[in-house]
């Protein structure tokens, strides 16, 4: 009887050890942020990351449809040429550690497309710059967490509204 007693706690305590395990493998994300547009047409999404045992990687990967607009400027900060939008989806990925409390708390910067199509005419009175860029559909995602998706946030820059 003793031995039946002993062996019913032993599985219980394992039982009950396997069910918190358990609990701490179910990843999910807590928030995701994307706070607005770097000054250099960039994009930082923050995230934070729950539900992951001490010390696990995980590899969280985000995206966004962007538009960069890009022209050409001369000395007098002015766009005497057409300007050229580019668009296309943008995507970072980094490869993440847990922490003691099972939380992963990062950030991820995506750039905008790059320009394709606008050159500028030589002998250096006009120089290549980022007119503005946009972001829509930004989203964080990670296996076993799903998706986060930042919206209604559409971050947008327009850095030289004197071209037209």
């Amino acid at each position: 009887m003793r031995r039946i007693t002993m062996l019913t706690l032993t599985m219980l305590a394992l039982t009950s050890f396997l069910a918190t395990t358990a609990l701490a493998t179910s990843p999910h994300f807590i928030s995701c942020d994307a706070n607005g547009v770097n000054p250099d047409g960039t994009l930082s999404v923050a995230f934070k990351i729950a539900g992951l045992g001490a010390n696990q990687e995980l590899t969280v990967t985000t995206s966004a449809d962007a538009t960069a607009v890009y022209g050409c400027l001369n000395k007098g900060q002015q766009c005497p040429n057409s300007k050229v939008a580019v668009s296309g989806v943008v995507t970072a990925s980094g490869t993440f550690t847990s922490g003691k409390n099972g939380q992963i708390t990062a950030s991820l910067t995506v750039k905008p497309p790059p320009n394709t199509a606008v050159t500028c005419p030589p002998g250096g009175s006009q120089t290549l710059v980022l007119v503005s860029v946009s972001y829509t559909n930004v989203i964080v995602s990670a296996p076993g967490a799903g998706d986060c998706d930042t919206s209604p946030e559409n971050p947008s820059a327009n850095f030289f509204p004197q071209c037209p």
